[in-house]
């Protein structure tokens, strides 16, 4: 299976983020092993939206967050339950959407030019699984048109990692 990307440079935000549910649809229906679908949805995330520095995965471990695939710097490779914007999103079982992260108390800097953040729990029988944690060197960068479209992308992968 090949994917072309071109043009996506020229599409506006609603409508990379409908880009990126259709190839998150493909990937969801030609492929069945969490870890590919991780890494592939990862690297999807991070060549069609714009003005990312990381895109990836966080798996509920037993005693805390465990770094899963993703696009970027290195990064905290375990985050505990209480504190951060990926654990506050695991406790509350939300989308979290931070515009500053230095104005949320508790933020784990894994990478110092992160300014904003989006992460969304993706659940398995009813429990979270892991969460996609979304990194912007852009403050203020998430916009309403991002928090629904992740929120169509957890519903489509729901019960499929």
């Amino acid at each position: 299976m090949s994917f072309e990307l071109k043009g996506i440079s020229k599409l506006g935000d609603k409508e990379r983020l409908d880009e990126l549910i259709s190839y998150i649809k493909i990937q969801l229906d030609d492929e069945d092993d969490s870890l590919a679908l991780m890494a592939n949805i990862s690297a999807f995330i991070m060549a069609i939206l714009k003005d990312l520095n990381w895109a990836g995965f966080y798996l509920v471990g037993e005693d805390d967050l465990v770094l899963g695939p993703f696009q970027g710097l290195p990064a905290c490779t375990r985050l505990a339950f209480d504190k951060g914007v990926v654990a506050k999103s695991y406790r509350l079982d939300e989308i979290i959407k931070v515009d500053n992260v230095h104005d949320f108390d508790g933020h784990i800097a894994c990478d110092s030019s992160s300014m904003s953040e989006l992460v969304v729990p993706i659940k398995s029988k009813g429990h979270i699984v892991c969460l996609i944690d979304l990194d912007s060197p852009i403050e203020n960068r998430f916009t309403d048109i991002d928090v629904e479209g992740f929120k169509k992308i957890a519903e489509l992968m729901n019960n499929r990692i």
